[in-house]
């Protein structure tokens, strides 16, 4: 069974350079079928590892794990952008046109959507998630559409689906008092379904959307508009392999070391009110 001392040691070990199937199997002294399903529950969890097949379907067929987190390889661009992310906490220190604006004009598009107070959305939301086959990823600031509507439908029912269907989602949000029912609605998803499937955990970051598969991601930011009598919002849209791959990446920068909602949320009630 996969505990945190295996799953550290196998980080540690390829963290160093890429290793094979066979050498992380020695290390851990297990087979390589149950190596393979460690390096895939570390990948699914923790988004530190990722495992190519090279010359795949024949007998000399390859498999290479590799780290993923974010590092040296990505270009001075992508490290100008991470550094500006990391360094800012608040949504508004930091606009996601500052991504938009290098991808390429076939791989991305723009909205802008107006929002009323109630919260009902109209960006589609629920079937942009719907169509996940591996994981959903979510930037969140405090969980507050978690009480919005897209038309008549609450949105957590999308989330719902998601879990029915046995799609892993992963949260980065402010974990705090203001925000503490928003994330017990989200964490009731799990126990209503009988899964374990949303993990949330407790990070200040400024980006605002989701990461759906490999396939898009979508970002939001408010928009101000001086005349406006209604909140404003932009979407932005983005398909291009190489950014999305970046993003999944970004967040698992923050992911990793993010504490969890359960233990920010027990601190929390140990708050004494004099």
């Amino acid at each position: 069974m996969l505990n945190k001392e295996v799953s550290q040691q196998i980080n540690n070990f390829v963290a160093q350079q890429p290793r094979t199937i066979q050498e992380i199997s020695e290390l851990i002294g297990k087979n390589w079928h149950t190596t393979e399903s460690y390096i895939q529950k570390i990948a699914q969890e923790q988004g530190t590892l990722a495992m190519k097949t090279f010359r795949g379907g024949t007998k000399g067929a390859l498999k290479i794990v590799y780290w993923k987190i974010l590092g040296k390889n990505q270009s001075n661009l992508q490290e100008m952008i991470f550094q500006k992310i990391i360094n800012s906490k608040q949504k508004g220190d930091f606009s996601p046109f500052d991504i938009y604006q290098y991808v390429e004009e076939d791989k991305r598009q723009c909205f802008l959507e107006k929002q009323e107070k109630n919260l009902n959305i109209k960006q589609d939301l629920i079937n942009s998630i719907s169509s996940a086959q591996q994981q959903v990823l979510i930037f969140s600031g405090d969980l507050s559409w978690s009480q919005a509507k897209q038309e008549d439908t609450p949105l957590l029912k999308g989330f719902e689906n998601l879990v029915k269907k046995k799609i892993p989602i992963k949260i980065l949000t402010n974990v705090d008092l203001n925000s503490f029912s928003n994330v017990q609605k989200m964490q009731e998803i799990n126990h209503k379904c009988g899964e374990d499937l949303i993990e949330i955990r407790h990070c200040q970051q400024p980006l605002r959307g989701f990461i759906v598969d490999n396939n898009f991601i979508r970002l939001k930011e408010k928009y101000f508009l001086k005349s406006a009598e209604v909140d404003n919002y932009l979407f932005y849209s983005i398909t291009d392999p190489e950014w999305v791959n970046w993003m999944q990446k970004v967040f698992w920068h923050f992911f990793s070391t993010a504490i969890s909602a359960e233990k920010r949320i027990n601190d929390l009630k140990s708050i004494k009110e004099m």
